[in-house]
């Protein structure tokens, strides 16, 4: 395993690891999960984390306070987004993130918090739902580090980042307290066993932290998880809380369509992710607004091709329809007759703009011909950009 060590601060260690991962050219629903449970997570492979239960209302948020057993409590509202301790609830109470060593005020705490939208700089304008809060530890730090596993295609395999942030340099404490040293040591192996385990991509440990009392503790983690596992990681990608994801994502992945919503009005359906990339470009070129990103893939069914039509139609805003399709792996004449299929039993009323090219592509046109649909054909991506715009007027 390749090793990286670097004295660098907090924001540029995370610049480090993210200019260092290859973004992915098709986009994928990732896995994401919330604190508390990326905190068991830990948990289970004894990796020390503060107390914590969780509570989904005020009263049982009241009662974990009086049996946790600890000093004081941080009680920190469960949405998918950072910055929660300076975001503000939609009913005006301030801040996702509260503290107090009295369990009475833990109550009110979450009143304000459950039920009501949390708005922060990574949350969309209108916030997300809290449904749930954590009544955690509350612990003081008096030595603060970051520290990441990450995948790395350079390295061939895992890489560690870490950096010191503030504190005793680690020579003095080796000297001062050599015990710290060792819990350290063996909560990163523990740590690089998680990550093996759970076919991580990532495990970002900010901050990675020293008590007074001389614990090792994560005090918050972010993980992200290898989808192609998903297969002998079925526990864990059902963790997944899709409750804040878009609906038509989460209904793209159902049908193995790679799709992300946009705020245009001329939706996309394509295969492949530079030619779906190019098509939005080219819409953009020529006055439009892509309504989505959606890549079919190479594997595509005539069923595949309704269920695509359906996801884009069930979208409002979109006005217009853009099918390109360059058959390498995928036989035209399949897209052609998912195409009709879809017009018919959907009833589509929207204008639809259809270029084909590659395998069977003259069987394909032929299909499109014969249909007495209303479907405009052309020759050639920048044309069939050019008509899917103009259609709009």
């Amino acid at each position: 395993m390749a090793v990286m060590w670097r004295s660098l601060g907090g924001f540029a260690a995370t610049k480090l690891f993210r200019a260092q991962t290859p973004v992915c050219s098709v986009p994928v629903r990732c896995l994401n999960l919330q604190e508390y449970q990326s905190k068991k997570l830990m948990q289970d492979f004894n990796i020390t984390v503060q107390k914590f239960k969780v509570a989904e209302n005020a009263p049982q948020a009241v009662d974990i306070a009086k049996n946790l057993n600890v000093h004081e409590f941080v009680i920190k509202a469960q949405i998918l987004a950072g910055g929660r301790g300076k975001g503000v609830f939609d009913n005006g109470y301030k801040g996702g993130v509260h503290l107090t060593k009295i369990p009475e005020e833990v109550g009110p705490m979450v009143k304000n918090m459950i039920g009501h939208k949390l708005v922060t700089k990574q949350t969309p304008k209108d916030g997300v739902t809290v449904k749930k809060v954590m009544v955690a530890e509350a612990l003081d730090i008096e030595r603060e580090t970051y520290f990441a596993i990450l995948m790395d295609r350079a390295y061939n395999g895992p890489v560690m980042v870490g950096s010191p942030m503030g504190g005793m340099d680690i020579e003095e404490v080796a000297v001062n307290n050599p015990e710290a040293i060792f819990k350290a040591a063996a909560q990163i192996k523990r740590l690089y066993e998680l990550f093996i385990a759970v076919d991580a991509t990532q495990v970002e440990i900010n901050p990675f932290g020293e008590t007074p009392d001389g614990r090792v503790v994560c005090f918050d983690a972010k993980m992200n998880f290898d989808d192609n596992a998903e297969f002998r990681q079925k526990e864990i990608f059902g963790l997944d809380d899709m409750s804040e994801s878009d609906p038509r994502e989460v209904e793209a992945s159902k049908h193995n369509l790679n799709y992300i919503g946009m705020d245009g009005n001329i939706a996309c359906l394509v295969n492949g992710a530079g030619l779906a990339m190019a098509t939005m470009d080219i819409i953009k070129l020529h006055g439009g607004n892509p309504a989505n990103f959606l890549d079919v893939g190479g594997g595509v069914t005539e069923q595949g091709v309704y269920n695509a039509f359906k996801l884009v139609t069930s979208d409002k805003q979109v006005k217009s329809i853009l099918v390109n399709i360059f058959g390498g792996i995928v036989n035209c004449a399949t897209i052609a007759n998912g195409i009709t299929n879809a017009c018919r039993n959907i009833h589509l009323t929207l204008p639809l703009v259809v270029r084909l090219e590659g395998t069977n592509v003259e069987a394909a046109k032929k299909i499109l011909e014969d249909s007495g649909l209303p479907i405009t054909s052309a020759t050639d991506l920048d044309s069939a950009a050019q008509k899917a715009v103009a259609s709009l007027r």
